[in-house]
């Protein structure tokens, strides 16, 4: 039988450092529209959801979604992994993809090497994050509903429970990881979005290429290879997260 993969998109408009991001318009369409447009064009994935937290002032976000046919689910704000719990419950996922709303250049491809590294051997998690060869705002990873569930029951740290899969990739000894890289190192690249400047970069790809050339990272980086003024756009921003 087939396994159900889901891709799980973590979303919320209470971001620290840019409020609201998600919401922000981009290319006539708002920033989550795009994340979830390029997340159902990865190969292998069946069915997607947006998950929200359970705050007031989430509220619109889920509103939005609802006026653009886009399935959510609510969960915890600080607990994400037990809201990517909850997700993968109720779309009764065997597979959980996760990608974050912060990262509307995300290619389908990349995506789906992750997804076919995930199930080319019985693996328990598959990233392109774990060794960082792609741009920031490429990431994908990729984990079992066994292995989710298993973190939920058993992590206590914060930022386990905040960032939803360092609990697995911080155990190699504990779980079947597997890591997938670029051919060529392009982590010096930023394409997500946490700040007014990343948004600035990324609007401006998007002017540039339109919304089917700005699916092909090749031809995404081989425009900021022409335009170093886009990258010089947000190479001061440093990036949040747990530590590795």
């Amino acid at each position: 039988m087939s396994r159900r993969i889901v891709a799980v998109i973590q979303a919320r408009v209470g971001s620290t450092r840019l409020r609201g991001k998600v919401l922000r318009p981009l290319a006539g369409r708002s920033m989550v529209e795009h994340v979830v447009d390029r997340a159902a064009q990865i190969p292998g994935v069946t069915d997607l959801v947006v998950a929200v937290p359970d705050l007031e002032e989430d509220d619109r976000l889920v509103r939005a979604l609802d006026a653009a046919g886009i399935p959510s689910v609510r969960g915890p704000a600080a607990d994400v992994l037990h809201r990517f719990t909850i997700a993968a419950e109720i779309t009764r996922a065997d597979v959980i993809v996760r990608i974050t709303a912060d990262c509307p250049l995300l290619s389908p491809v990349i995506g789906g090497l992750v997804v076919a590294a995930f199930l080319e051997d019985r693996w328990d998690y598959a990233s392109n994050t774990v060794e960082r060869t792609f741009p920031r705002g490429m990431d994908v990873e990729a984990f079992s509903r066994a292995v989710l569930d298993e973190a939920d029951r058993r992590a206590t740290a914060d930022d386990e429970r905040e960032h939803v899969t360092p609990y697995i990739w911080r155990r190699p000894e504990c779980y079947r990881i597997r890591s997938v890289r670029a051919d060529v190192d392009r982590s010096d690249v930023r394409l997500t979005v946490d700040t007014e400047e990343d948004l600035r970069l990324v609007t401006a790809v998007h002017e540039a290429l339109g919304p089917r050339d700005s699916l092909d990272l090749d031809r995404v980086l081989a425009l900021l290879a022409r335009r170093p003024d886009l990258t010089a756009l947000n190479q001061h921003v440093r990036q949040r997260g747990p530590v590795r």
